[in-house]
């Protein structure tokens, strides 16, 4: 656990009403089960948001991750999502599973980003992109802000699910490979970001600004649905359309989507 910059163990463990050594029992990782009257005096006193103190109770037992954890299955986005990313035509979309894998993407989105298909199989995925990519790097004008909050999603995703194998490699290499990702890992920061902003310097249309909504699905917390559009009448609308008309005259069609998994994309 992360503690408040400025309080010391001790000022924490007064501030949640428990002695100092159970408290540092519980920041060691040891085999203890507080009440969630105590993880809530902890998660006051650390001064934690909501996704800090789901955070929290996802490493020490609390919530309901282990049941999900049994089931590990291959995740696929149903067809009529698949119909919701294409009748989103005039704005980007992407469907994005555990550890930010992309599972599928609308026209305006791989126009807006990149074509993750286009990526080598099993590399499909959005924080490794934004590290490991150059192309990422120059798009985003706000790069680092959108990096540190795709680190900080992946560390919630890894509380959720500490043991799984694959999201693990993922931060193993992103660790070895990008010098800013390892610095921030190890901050131990948390944060689901649910809305926001990001600016972009396209190679296309330019700048622009989109504002993002993410909507969890129904029945599958590990998938989230991310939208982004842009202000009405606004230069970035104006840069939208132009890149929603280049995105028309293109080849492709229609929502793509993953065959049986991050390496195996088809098209819809």
């Amino acid at each position: 656990m992360r503690r408040v910059p400025g309080l010391r163990r001790e000022e924490v463990a007064l501030l949640a009403g428990v002695s100092t050594d159970y408290y540092a029992r519980l920041e060691q990782g040891r085999r203890i089960t507080p009440s969630p009257a105590v993880v809530e005096a902890i998660g006051r006193a650390l001064g934690l948001d909501d996704a800090g103190r789901a955070h929290l109770e996802d490493l020490i037992g609390l919530s309901a991750a282990p049941a999900r954890r049994r089931s590990r299955a291959v995740q696929r986005v149903r067809p009529g999502l698949y119909q919701l990313l294409d009748a989103l035509d005039g704005e980007p979309a992407l469907i994005l599973g555990r550890r930010t894998d992309v599972l599928a993407a609308n026209r305006m989105a791989r126009a807006l980003f990149t074509d993750f298909d286009l990526l080598p199989p099993g590399r499909r995925n959005y924080a490794r992109w934004m590290f490991l990519d150059e192309d990422a790097r120059s798009l985003f004008v706000d790069w680092g802000d959108q990096a540190r909050a795709a680190v900080e999603n992946l560390r919630f995703d890894v509380g959720r699910d500490p043991d799984d194998r694959a999201t693990n490699e993922l931060v193993a290499e992103l660790r070895e490979h990008s010098r800013e990702f390892d610095q921030w890992w190890v901050q131990h920061r948390v944060h689901q970001r649910t809305h926001g902003s990001k600016r972009l310097r396209h190679p296309l249309v330019g700048d622009l600004t989109v504002e993002y909504e993410t909507l969890t699905l129904p029945g599958d917390p590990d998938t989230t649905l991310f939208v982004y559009t842009t202000e009405p009448d606004s230069p970035s609308r104006r840069a939208m359309d132009i890149l929603a008309s280049w995105a028309a005259s293109g080849p492709s069609t229609g929502s793509r989507h993953q065959g049986d998994g991050p390496g195996n994309a088809t098209r819809h």
